[in-house]
């Protein structure tokens, strides 16, 4: 009796954190997927130019993009996320579950080849504007299996595939890749509903970066100027006033879409979860499966045995996920009109809206067109030997003929013998 519920105890915590304890594994040495060296390569990639990594809450996504032979950005693959948690929103202090948003940048110290979750990288919280804004925190991770406080789960085999990006790209010498996280796709119908937000100034300052490099296909440089991110500036002064004119103009073209919008009746709406969320392409409503499953995948990296049987490891509060988000109409003070009801998130299942047209110049060349939904499917496609969906929100997944299914990596592979890590061995505690 008293070791079941030193287990249940042990369960309560694995599920509400990100506590990471230090496995020491080569499994960080893994070659990227030949699929993915094969995408590249129709995209006009090397592997080791440098990536760019943004994340969105909303939709339970994370986005490499990858530096291409004319020197601009273009999008290689798109990857759910099994497990956020929090609100939409930023991170404001130590312990209270949210997951970072904002502009970060992980170097190699950051990368955890050791973490308990496979494989991780710190996000970088908190950054200088953190720091000026009194926002507090620690050791906010972007990791493997699925359970969240504070991070971004991305389940072993995503994470291990976004690593090798990372590490072939620092050995590229690339010095830091920069890290964007959003509450959601910045578009206007995604700004037009959260309006009245509380969150809603702080977003619009995200924007300005998410239009920088909307608009030139380059990382922006980012400084703090009156507490506030400033993009594309030097010492707090507009570096080019061409890209800056390129992005004023993007600016204002959504800022008359978001207008037309609110004039059709587009409705203010907050977007409220019970804790985060995840991608519904991992079928996680099933709350009572979930809690079982977890309960499993705890006793055993508990017991020290290996979990290569574990799709997703530990699901933090599966029935937070059942919930799922609900959309809560509020007036223009952000308060609620009335009692709101799970639904959909009605701005997840609207196409975006088409991006500006930016300003063609000599000096900064206008911006290849968003890659197509499509640029998603390699990885969801063979992601788990087809445990995901190829379609963008869920849905039935492709017939896969068996025999020619791809296998994940497993927990504790090794590589080569003779082989050294490119980073020294390092734990992290994610307390968040």
């Amino acid at each position: 009796m008293v070791r079941r519920a030193a287990l249940v105890a042990a369960l309560a915590l694995a599920l509400t954190a990100c506590q990471e304890r230090t496995v020491s594994s080569n499994k960080h040495l893994q070659p990227i997927p030949p699929q993915t060296l094969a995408l590249m390569a129709s995209k006009g990639m090397d592997e080791d130019d440098p990536i760019l990594v943004r994340v969105f809450k909303m939709e339970s996504e994370l986005e490499v993009w990858k530096k291409g032979r004319d020197g601009r950005y273009a999008l290689l693959d798109t990857y759910p996320i099994c497990r956020w948690s929090g609100q939409l929103g930023p991170k404001m202090r130590e312990g209270d579950r949210q997951a970072p948003e904002g502009f970060y940048a992980v170097s190699p110290a950051l990368m955890n080849p050791n973490s308990s979750f496979y494989l991780s990288f710190n996000t970088g919280f908190p950054n200088e504007f953190d720091r000026a804004n009194g926002r507090t925190g620690s050791f906010l991770m972007v990791h493997g299996s699925c359970t969240s406080r504070g991070c971004f789960a991305m389940t072993d085999e995503a994470i291990g595939e976004v690593y090798a990006l990372a590490r072939e790209a620092f050995e590229g010498g690339q010095r830091a890749f920069q890290f964007q996280s959003y509450p959601f796709r910045m578009t206007p119908e995604n700004l037009a509903q959260s309006r009245y937000d509380p969150n809603i100034a702080f977003w619009r300052n995200l924007k300005e970066g998410w239009d920088h490099f909307e608009v030139t296909r380059l990382e922006p440089s980012v400084e703090v100027c009156g507490g506030r991110y400033s993009f594309g500036t030097r010492n707090c002064t507009p570096a080019d006033p061409t890209v800056t004119a390129m992005v004023r103009a993007r600016a204002q073209a959504d800022e008359i879409e978001v207008a037309r919008l609110i004039e059709s009746g587009e409705p203010a709406v907050r977007v409220v979860y019970e804790d985060g969320g995840g991608h519904p392409s991992f079928g996680l409503a099933n709350a009572r499966e979930m809690d079982v499953a977890s309960a499993t995948a705890f006793a055993a990296l508990d017991a020290g045995r290996n979990r290569n049987d574990d799709r997703l490891g530990i699901v933090s509060r599966p029935e937070a996920l059942a919930a799922g988000p609900r959309l809560v109409p509020v007036d223009s003070r952000g308060r609620p009109l009335e009692e709101a009801t799970p639904t959909a998130v009605a701005a997840q299942t609207r196409p975006a809206a088409p991006a500006a047209a930016p300003v063609a110049t000599a000096s900064v060349p206008a911006a290849a067109p968003q890659a197509p939904a499509e640029a998603r499917e390699p990885f969801y496609a063979r992601m788990l030997g087809g445990l995901f969906s190829t379609l963008p929100l869920g849905g039935t997944p492709a017939p896969r003929d068996p025999a020619t299914a791809p296998v994940p990596p497993q927990r504790g592979a090794s590589v080569a013998p003779g082989t050294q890590p490119l980073w020294p061995s390092s734990g992290y505690s994610s307390l968040d």
